[in-house]
């Protein structure tokens, strides 16, 4: 990064939210914790790798899947309001919080644009935005839309994932202060980097302000199509 481009503090937790592990539908598949349910508060920390780690970065919170979710990239999931609000009325029904798999809901903060590297300042935590949420079956299933996992991805409306750089408690009502670093890679375009459009990869790869994993990941998608 090059420094940052300005501070902004609007935002708040309106939820946070932990899920328990339950069986699938299919014996076969994964269990799933995607249904999370308000608490008062959580405590956050590092999980470590995805593979041997702790899994999620709340403390009480279970991850069903831990092949696809959890660990340090994907510490913490955070979701807004208003987009929540939105898919509802699109799909004419309400959705609670915590029912997107989100463990913080929040109001006033920018997320289908938050940058990569941005840091949130919730409570006495310090929270790093990494990457978009990738929709998957488990989370179609869950919500019972035809085609939700395409509909999903063509919104670009994908929540963050979170890493942990300070560890802390975050409770109901906590501010968001967000500081935005030097670039302007933010979710929606890492999204469409991961959905293998080839220009934005490229634009992606020679950013370099992606987590050093990731980096590494779409060099090799790259590499794959020759550039």
């Amino acid at each position: 990064m090059d420094g940052d481009v300005g501070s902004t503090g609007n935002g708040r937790v309106v939820s946070v939210n932990v899920g328990r592990r339950v069986p699938r539908r299919r014996a076969s598949l994964p269990s799933t914790a995607i249904d999370k349910q308000p608490v008062d508060r959580i405590d956050v920390r590092d999980p470590g790798p995805k593979r041997g780690g702790l899994g999620s970065g709340a403390v009480g919170d279970e991850i069903g899947d831990p092949r696809h979710h959890g660990g340090r990239l994907q510490a913490v999931y955070a979701y807004p309001a208003e987009d929540r609000q939105w898919w509802a009325e699109q799909i004419g029904r309400p959705i609670a919080a915590g029912a997107f798999g989100e463990n913080l809901t929040t109001e006033g903060v920018e997320m289908t644009h938050a940058l990569v590297g941005e840091l949130w300042t919730v409570g006495d935590a310090v929270l790093r935005v990494e990457v978009p949420r990738i929709p998957c079956a488990t989370f179609a299933e869950h919500m019972g839309v035809p085609r939700w996992v395409r509909r999903f991805a063509d919104e670009g409306r994908t929540g963050a994932y979170l890493s942990v750089v300070t560890p802390g408690t975050v409770e109901v009502g906590a501010p968001v202060q967000v500081e935005r670093p030097d670039h302007d890679i933010d979710l929606v375009t890492l999204f469409r980097a991961f959905s293998g459009e080839a220009e934005v990869m490229r634009r992606v790869v020679a950013a370099r302000v992606i987590d050093a994993e990731v980096q590494r990941d779409l060099e090799r998608s790259l590499a794959r199509r020759g550039g």
